[in-house]
């Protein structure tokens, strides 16, 4: 293992944030806060509990994930696909550098990011809602799954892309319209049929479940099913990227 390489893409990746400051780590947290203003205050006032939780607490997991899932992937396929683009990609091919140490310090670097964004968050619901996590444990093990996840995600999206208008298609027409529909701001108990049945065909529905579950110990779906396809994405993800890197697929050409 190249710790060394692994150190400096990692280090060169974090450098990043610090640069763009405002629009890595306040404009989520700002976008996060109006959310609790506008969900939890106007809609919390006419929906007190959902499931013995109150409203504005209930509502905090899936409001870390909806941040989480789109920067995870914004920041791990920019991160991927800029070498891409300068050409500086080559030099890291034809280094002594393997598949494991770029992958911990591109995706290692872009988690790091996500789960600190995720703890601002964190902090900042403490200042309009109290809340208490019931199994703290799972709830760092669920985060960190789901961000290394989407962090995989993002890397193989930043190899695909062959412009930068391509890094927000998924993110911005897929991921997040599924969050919003996944059970982000409600139950999915409260939905009619079928609308319940066809939800539950959305995969953000059981991220969101498993991650609140960690929180309140409540879940629409059967927890152990959330954690299982957590870990088969996960999988699925690696064997990709291997492939990737295996065949040189979109990065020699």
């Amino acid at each position: 293992m190249n710790l060394t390489a692994i150190r400096a893409i990692y280090l060169f990746e974090l450098a990043r944030t610090w640069r763009t400051l405002f629009q890595s780590i306040f404009t989520p947290v700002l976008t996060t806060s109006l959310y609790f203003v506008v969900f939890g205050s106007a809609i919390g006032g006419r929906m007190h509990e959902v499931g013995g939780v109150p409203y504005g607490a209930f509502i905090i997991p899936g409001l870390m994930l909806l941040t989480i899932l789109s920067e995870s992937i914004a920041n791990a396929s920019f991160g991927i696909y800029l070498p891409r683009f300068t050409g500086t990609i080559y030099e890291l091919l034809s280094a002594p550098v393997g598949v494991a140490e770029t992958l911990i310090g591109y995706v290692g670097a872009a988690a790091t990011k996500s789960i600190i964004l995720a703890l601002i968050i964190l902090a900042t619901a403490r200042c309009f809602v109290p809340y208490h996590i019931v199994h703290p444990f799972w709830a760092v093990g669920f985060l960190l799954l789901i961000t290394v996840s989407f962090c995989l995600l993002g890397f193989i999206l930043g190899c695909w892309a062959d412009g930068f208008e391509k890094l927000q298609v998924v993110p911005l027409m897929v991921v997040t319209p599924l969050t919003f529909l996944g059970g982000t701001f409600y139950s999915i108990d409260m939905l009619p049929e079928p609308w319940r049945t066809i939800t539950l065909f959305n995969p953000i529905v059981y991220l969101v479940n498993g991650f609140r579950w960690a929180f309140y110990d409540i879940a629409d779906v059967d927890i152990r099913i959330s954690a299982g396809l957590i870990v088969a994405f996960l999988a699925v993800l690696i064997g990709v990227i291997s492939w990737i890197f295996r065949t040189g697929w979109r990065l020699r050409s």
